[in-house]
């Protein structure tokens, strides 16, 4: 009997027609570790871009939010970069602050909360460890206006129904009037997009096979990681850029949380995640479909990334 939801949706994956791991699996500690690296490399260039928006255009979002009394609630903090440079220049117009990191990694939130409390000593920070959405109900009512922030292009990871309903949940979390930052990756040069997910250094091979050595370390599993290999390719006319785990021969895998066995051809995808990109019609399009309208669209230097500001109506 299978006792986690790890277990049941591997099983679901591997057990399926079109093989298949839940991108949601990539960030445990090691993993969490892995995609910090990710961000660091020269080909990566999201980390960058939304950085620099946040350098640049703070306090226009800042004017466009129109409250000086904010609670910050992050789906994701990840290592809280992008985010601390956002939370600087908002402390620093003398807006009234509560930060509210929500992460499903202990380690990622420990390490958050250290850089938070070392650069922004005076910033109120409550942070949260769990699924967004069981968090999000554990934010106490307040008079601030809420602001959720969904950055890093994670919304990117989702087919559009599903991005579509999880912004919906998002919405129902919220007031008239809150808002919504949401960070978008935009179709620009096929080769610019593509290089990114598959830098020379093998960090990004090395972040999807991560998945396997956690199903082996948590699920009991018997996978040799030398007998798969890492691909990604993109698709400039649908914005999709695609990940996969390559079987390279036939084997079988049996996990013994699941006391499964599970048969494997050469050259089998394991597919692992998607990552789109949108353009300016998109983002309007998926405002409008998760009941949000779309206020703003703040562009880095290169016009590489967005960061858009959906109002709940």
């Amino acid at each position: 009997m299978m006792n986690s939801e790890f277990a049941i949706d591997v099983d679901k994956g591997f057990s399926d027609k079109e093989k298949y791991l839940s991108s949601k699996y990539f960030y445990d500690d090691e993993g969490s570790l892995l995609f910090q690296q990710i961000m660091e490399l020269p080909e990566y260039y999201l980390t960058r871009a939304e950085f620099n928006i946040f350098e640049t255009r703070s306090l226009d979002i800042l004017d466009k939010i129109g409250a000086n009394k904010l609670d910050i609630i992050e789906l994701g903090a990840g290592d809280g970069l992008k985010t601390i440079e956002f939370l600087r220049q908002l402390t620093g117009s003398n807006c009234k602050v509560t930060y509210y990191p929500i992460d499903i990694s202990q380690e990622a939130i420990n390490q958050l909360t250290k850089k938070v409390k070392t650069n922004l000593p005076a910033l109120d920070i409550k942070p949260l460890i769990g699924d967004y959405f069981k968090e999000l109900h554990e934010i106490p009512s307040s008079d601030a206006k809420k602001v959720v922030l969904f950055l890093g292009a994670n919304i990117g990871n989702y087919r559009q129904p599903v991005a579509i309903n999880l912004l919906k949940l998002i919405n129902e979390n919220l007031s008239k009037g809150d808002m919504l930052l949401i960070g978008i990756d935009i179709k620009k040069s096929p080769n610019l997009i593509a290089s990114a997910y598959n830098d020379k250094q093998g960090i990004t091979k090395a972040f999807n096979l991560n998945l396997l050595t956690r199903i082996n370390r948590e699920l009991g599993g018997n996978i040799n990681i030398d007998n798969f290999e890492f691909y990604s390719h993109y698709n400039p006319q649908t914005g999709d850029i695609e990940s996969y785990l390559v079987s390279l021969k036939k084997q079988e895998i049996y996990l013994k949380e699941c006391d499964k066995t599970y048969q494997f051809a050469k050259n089998e995808l394991i597919f692992t995640e998607l990552s789109k990109k949108y353009d300016e019609q998109e983002i309007e399009d998926l405002a409008t479909n998760a009941d949000f309208k779309c206020i703003a669209q703040f562009h880095d230097e290169n016009d590489y990334f967005a960061d858009c500001l959906f109002e709940k109506q």
